[in-house]
């Protein structure tokens, strides 16, 4: 089969590999339908990802049709269509009884991280890919669900959802700030609609994307290259400062945003990649009050989440702004790579 292949930092290979087998009772083969590329693979390329191994097949988000199934596999079948999850877990050790799969203590490569595709196993990018722990780590795609809407649920709208939404404690009547209006960014002002805000604010320094963001559920939107955007964003909260403030690129930058933003007793949940240590200043944050919150998606919400896709109550099909076949992988890269240049947001490869 052919896959896309980790060659060291910024190096790739679009390039015929040994097909996968099953390696456990609980594994299936999935034949990849449809895949994307992810913010977090673009880290790896750059080497903020050491641990990620030379030979690597990238990838962590997908659809497809099982091919194979393993011996202790009873409730998935062959040609059964799934969303594969990026997060990988057994469901039975003590944190994925708490469903904190993302520290499953069963996962291969490196116990307490359920984030193993196209990190400590091959990924999704790809032909075909072994699933570890598939009962509890695929879920069978509904009727109508297209690969567009579906392609969504593997990551960014649980991450946008889980550790944006919900670890930051959206309640209805809030004021929300999400700084970033990328592909996470804007999921995370997709479902904070969920939980009634009065006015979700779009920060961002590319004026397509905040324009964007308004179909995504953003009320207001704010330019960070402006030199007074802290002003405006102060003004829209009566200049008590944002209930919570959403950080959604990975840079020390952004983070400091939010927390210059967010008002006494509020709360900041940091969603962004970091590839380098940022300053937390402390000696200003520590009588405010705040909570900050961070962390690795655990999909636990994918469920629930494909319900609302599925009746049109997520419109995520609006994420897919471009579409290539596998043969084109390495041209959806230079779009997503540069996607302010192409006005990308999700690239379906298919």
């Amino acid at each position: 089969m052919k896959a896309l292949v980790y060659k060291g930092p910024g190096h790739k290979s679009w390039e015929e590999v040994p097909d996968p087998v099953i390696l456990h009772s609980t594994d299936v083969i999935v034949q990849m339908v449809a895949t994307t590329i992810c913010g977090t693979d673009l880290h790896i390329l750059k080497g903020d990802v050491p641990e990620v191994e030379i030979g690597r097949i990238l990838g962590h988000e997908g659809i497809g049709v099982i091919t194979e199934v393993g011996s202790g596999v009873t409730r998935l079948h062959v040609g059964d269509r799934v969303i594969l999850a990026c997060v990988s877990s057994c469901g039975r050790c003590p944190n994925c009884r708490q469903g904190l799969y993302s520290h499953c203590l069963d996962p291969e490569g490196m116990p307490g991280i359920g984030w193993i595709f196209g990190y400590m196993i091959d990924g999704t990018q790809a032909e075909y890919v072994r699933v570890p722990f598939a009962e509890n780590s695929v879920y069978p795609v509904p009727d109508g669900v297209s690969d567009s809407e579906g392609i969504l649920l593997s990551d960014i709208l649980p991450t946008g959802f889980e550790i944006g939404v919900q670890y930051g404690h959206v309640a209805p009547g809030d004021v929300v700030a999400v700084i970033g209006s990328g592909p996470v960014g804007l999921a995370a002002v997709m479902t904070a609609g969920l939980y009634g805000p009065s006015r979700i604010i779009a920060i961002d320094l590319d004026d397509a994307r905040l324009a964007r963001a308004h179909d995504f559920g953003a009320t207001d939107t704010v330019n960070s290259a402006d030199p007074d955007w802290k002003d405006r964003v102060m003004a829209l909260t009566d200049g008590l400062g944002v209930d919570v403030a959403i950080e959604a690129v990975g840079i020390p930058q952004t983070f400091t945003m939010a927390t210059q933003i967010v008002r006494p007793g509020g709360h900041v949940a940091n969603i962004g990649v970091h590839g380098k240590p940022a300053e937390l200043a402390l000696n200003e944050l520590w009588i405010k009050n705040i909570d900050i919150a961070m962390g690795l998606v655990n999909t636990n919400t994918l469920g629930m989440l494909l319900k609302l896709v599925a009746q049109h109550k997520l419109p995520a099909e609006k994420f897919v702004t471009h579409e290539f076949s596998f043969d084109r992988i390495l041209e959806a890269y230079d779009v997503f790579g540069n996607a302010a240049e192409h006005k990308a947001l999700k690239v379906l490869i298919h």
